[in-house]
């Protein structure tokens, strides 16, 4: 009898703390944060011309020289793949690795032969997660000259749209400035 004494208070904490922690807080976090950030709380979606067309936290595949080309992916098989998200551990001297590389230079300067600035690394390494949506301004300039050839556009067009894209540092200080690849190209589609 006193060992279920004992339990007693030891059960209905656990259930209430349960209840607590379990659903109302996280009710609670979902409710205050779809009243105060809606668009974050709900993936950050982008969409154009009404439809989602993807996440300005996810980038997607642009192999199509017409576009800027974002960050290599390595989720595996399949691009992207935010259920896959992961960096490779492989290291500088990694035959894998230095292939990619080698692969990703190559398909930069068939794209566009003239070119001879020098390929900013984030074009041609996959970041942490395997899902950059963003790219460098750097890597963004890198590939001006292909975009608007291809596009008939000017050289300052895309120049401006690679500005009017940027975001800058968090806080000023914080991090690099960085153009989101599918914002970008989605600007892009709608110049004609």
């Amino acid at each position: 009898m006193t060992m279920l004494k004992q339990l007693k208070p030891t059960l209905i904490l656990f259930a209430f703390f349960t209840v607590l922690t379990g659903l109302i807080y996280p009710a609670v976090i979902t409710a205050i944060s779809q009243v105060v950030f809606p668009h974050q709380a709900n993936g950050s979606l982008i969409s154009h011309n009404g439809q989602v067309v993807g996440s300005e936290l996810i980038g997607q595949q642009f192999s199509d020289p017409k576009y800027f080309w974002g960050r290599l992916s390595d989720t595996g098989s399949t691009p992207y793949d935010a259920s896959n998200s992961a960096g490779s551990n492989y290291s500088v001297l990694n035959p894998n690795l230095q292939k990619q590389v080698e692969d990703r230079i190559a398909a930069l300067k068939a794209a566009d032969p003239t070119n001879t600035l020098p390929i900013p690394a984030d074009l041609v390494t996959a970041s942490a997660s395997g899902l950059d949506p963003n790219i460098s301004i750097a890597a963004a300039q890198y590939q001006a000259g292909r975009v608007a050839r291809l596009r008939g556009l000017t050289l300052d067009q895309v120049n401006a749209l690679i500005v009017r894209y940027t975001t800058g540092r968090f806080l000023e200080f914080i991090g690099e400035p960085r153009v989101n690849v599918l914002e970008l190209n989605l600007a892009l589609d709608g110049l004609k």
